[in-house]
């Protein structure tokens, strides 16, 4: 008895234990990931419009799954491939006993009998050779398949993998291949068509079978009616829809960003921050302007628009749509390019925040050379003296580079670490004083990114009554659902305070616009940006870039293979398409002043430095920072004849008959240059001759050469040597001076002095006395070409 107790139970556990090994395997026959195809890298405006997609690894145009399946498709789909899909358990035995009945008496497979769970299992098993034990599988694993997921997540996958024609795979490229529409945009009969196509794909070819496609998308549409899903007026217009015939292209809105995101994030289908219609018109902007470019044979173009509280790109286009001979698919938005001058807003924000200028401070416009050195200004003329603000606005290369001189390499090289100018990545000394006038690199995006930092700082800082943010500088976004942190609210600044930015943008609303603009500010209408552009040697890059509260523009034109063009500048070329890229934009209102980061003082008139006893003056706004600038070092007590004439002194005056006056007196270089550009600058009154003041400081200077320049004399065509030009500057231009080469007289020059020079190599003296016996030298080292 107990041994056919212990075989009872023996035998039932057994049994229990291969009951349950088939339970564990149906459980884990579907892995948790049913497909592991490659996937199509898509991306979409910020409200779902596409705008562009890279081809899966596999050569297939296969979207990453949706998340649903529209209305209209899936009743399409279930009408026609599984009228009971809402009520089986992942087969149907009916139908599948009907579809055996019918082949067995056709002789051949004539029809399926599977549901679409089952169609999914066979998709998932990449259509593996059809038999009756394959079958069986199916059966299986559809009903483990039924267990783990909703209907509407199997219809979805479903409709996600499905073939549709050549290397179309899935409802949402077939949409767009076929239709040019999104899924949710279909009509019914397009819905139909394309419900019909997985179970017989090849007939969407354009030409071919035209015919029994129609047929059984119009028996679907008549189905769709008898079962009351559609009404008879849909159903009579939808039969008169045309079928698809030439596939449409891939949208290609922002190809250089679809690249992008692609190598980022590839197999995914991204939402960006990119507006669409925004993205449209830019494109019909770069197209136009690269129409008229390209005559020039100026070939390459890229624009980008930045929402400055978001920081998000509303548009991106990374090239003009040239051909591959000219670059096209070079993303010239990420790529270094030579800056010009398109960084000297940084250096005036950074002199201003720091105290070491004021907006209005003359700084020198004169001839210059640094260590052999000499930078040139856009027209090769010289102010003598111009004021900081307007040496922005035109965009003066001397003012700029003796200001960087003052403000020193290292410390602005520093700054531009800050503003996260990653190309600019060796040490200062390779840039040296050629940092501010295209010695360095930068890219469109870290440009847009530093004047969208600042545009935010100025905008936070007066909204929230003097407060910072510690991450002000942020990246720029272009992933739509990424989020951003701008950090916590701090009263220290991060690189620049509010009102030197905002004094910086208040110039640069002054630069030179474009030809045919030159009337702006007399229109209630006009566009109020501040703006930069710049222009490196020899023409090869042109930049603009623009800013007000809300958005900052950037623009770069020229050729990605480094050619430079003639005519190609930033005013003249990139300029135009920054104008027009914000006539397109929301206009807003400029930038609310940071009185709290800003004080009133008592500024010259004329210099601009901050009044000393003797000056005119008038009351300006200041960054706080700007108080410890220098006093005005221009303006000078000057002692007269009653006739105001003539300098005077008491060797020569009755002390009671001097008129003493504050007088605007320039260095002798630059008030020599000075005074030709300003009719008004009066120059001192000549010394009396009946006066003697031993005390009296020369009024002349060279203004080439300067200290230890070193001169190389070269050769014209014909071998013949030429000759050094010596120049100083005097007060006085009816003066006589005269020239000394060491210990030798080289001749006298009046009004316009300047004295032709061939020496000797070597280190000599030269020497220049004026007629009063004033006298000035300098040291110089002269050698000769080595060319012939």
């Amino acid at each position: 008895m107990q041994n056919k107790i212990f075989a009872y139970f023996k035998r039932h556990k057994i049994k229990t234990t291969i009951g349950i090994i088939l339970v564990v395997v149906y459980y884990f026959s579907l892995p948790r990931t049913l497909f592991k195809d490659s996937y199509a890298t898509v991306i979409e405006s910020s409200n779902g419009q596409f705008l562009g997609a890279k081809i899966a690894n596999d050569g297939q145009w296969r979207f990453p799954e949706s998340d649903s399946v529209p209305y209209k498709f899936r009743q399409c789909i279930v009408a026609f491939e599984d009228q009971y899909f809402y009520k089986h358990i992942g087969f149907n035995p009916v139908a599948m006993l009907h579809a055996f009945q019918q082949n067995r008496a056709a002789g051949k497979v004539v029809r399926g009998g599977s549901t679409l769970t089952q169609q999914v299992i066979r998709l998932y098993r990449k259509n593996a050779e059809r038999s009756y034990l394959e079958k069986l599988f199916e059966v299986i694993l559809a009903t483990r398949l039924e267990l783990r997921h909703s209907k509407d997540k199997i219809l979805n996958l479903y409709a996600s993998h499905a073939p549709f024609g050549g290397n179309v795979v899935g409802l949402e490229m077939a949409s767009w291949r076929y239709f040019g529409l999104q899924p949710h945009q279909l009509s019914w009969a397009e819905a139909a068509t394309l419900a019909v196509l997985p179970n017989a794909p090849r007939l969407i070819y354009p030409g071919k079978n035209q015919e029994l496609l129609l047929q059984k998308r119009d028996r679907l549409l008549h189905k769709l009616w008898q079962e009351k899903i559609i009404d008879k007026e849909t159903y009579d217009l939808a039969l008169l829809e045309p079928l698809p015939q030439k596939p449409y292209a891939i949208p290609k809105i922002a190809p250089h960003l679809t690249e992008k995101i692609n190598q980022e994030k590839r197999g995914q289908k991204i939402t960006t921050t990119i507006d669409y219609n925004l993205q449209e018109r830019v494109n019909e902007i770069v197209a136009q302007y690269y129409n008229v470019y390209k005559q020039n044979k100026v070939f390459n173009m890229a624009v980008v628009v930045v929402d400055v509280k978001t920081r998000k790109v509303l548009s991106y286009v990374g090239n003009s749509p040239t051909d591959k001979e000219h670059q096209k698919d070079v993303d010239v938005i990420q790529a270094p390019r030579s800056t010009g001058s398109i960084l000297k807003p940084f250096l005036y924000a950074a002199m201003l925040d720091e105290g070491e200028l004021l907006s209005h401070t003359l700084v020198p416009d004169i001839p210059t050379q640094i260590s052999g050195y000499s930078p040139q200004n856009y027209n090769y003329t010289y102010d003598g003296a111009v004021p900081a603000s307007r040496a922005l606005a035109r965009s003066l290369n001397i003012p700029a580079v003796l200001m960087l001189k003052e403000y020193s390499v290292n410390r602005f090289y520093e700054k531009l670490q800050k503003l996260k100018q990653h190309h600019i990545n060796r040490p200062p000394s390779h840039y040296g004083l050629s940092l501010i006038l295209g010695g360095a690199e930068t890219s469109l995006w870290d440009l847009c990114g530093a004047y969208a930092y600042m545009a935010s700082t100025l905008n936070h800082f007066t909204q929230t009554q003097d407060l910072y943010r510690s991450n002000e500088m942020t990246a720029l976004q272009y992933i739509g659902n990424k989020p951003i942190d701008f950090g916590k609210e701090k009263r220290e600044k991060n690189s620049y305070g509010a009102g030197a930015i905002w004094q910086t943008f208040n110039a640069m609303k002054e630069v030179n616009r474009p030809e045919g603009d030159e009337a702006w500010r007399f229109y209630d209408s006009s566009l109020e940006i501040a703006w930069k552009t710049g222009t490196s040697f020899g023409g090869r890059d042109a930049w603009a870039v623009g800013v007000n509260p809300d958005y900052v523009v950037g623009v770069w034109v020229g050729n990605a293979t480094g050619e430079g063009r003639p005519l190609l500048t930033g005013v003249e070329s990139a300029a135009p398409v920054l104008f027009d890229v914000f006539r397109t934009l929301p206009r807003g209102e400029w930038f609310n002043q940071p009185y709290n980061d800003m004080e009133k003082v008592m500024v010259c008139k004329q210099s601009g430095y901050l009044a000393q006893e003797n000056c005119p003056t008038i009351e300006q706004w200041i960054p706080r920072t700007s108080k410890k600038t220098e006093v005005c070092p221009y303006h000078k007590m000057i002692h007269l004849d009653k006739s105001l004439k003539y300098t005077v002194n008491s060797n020569c005056e009755k002390v009671e008959n001097i008129v003493s006056k504050s007088w605007f007196i320039l260095p002798p270089v630059m008030e020599w240059y000075y005074k030709s550009k300003h009719v008004d600058y009066i120059p001192v009154p000549p010394l009396r001759d009946d006066c003697k003041d031993a005390n009296a400081k020369p009024r002349m200077a060279f203004i080439y050469p300067s200290e230890f320049t070193k001169i190389i004399l070269t050769k014209d065509f014909n071998g013949i040597e030429q000759p050094v030009i010596l120049k100083v500057a005097h007060s006085n231009p009816d003066v006589e001076l005269f020239w000394y080469i060491d210990d030798q007289f080289l001749g006298t020059t009046r009004t316009f002095h300047e004295k032709p020079l061939i020496a000797s190599n070597g280190l000599h003296w030269v020497t220049v006395v004026d007629e009063n016996g004033n006298e000035i030298k300098q040291r110089i080292v002269i050698e000769r070409s080595s060319g012939k």
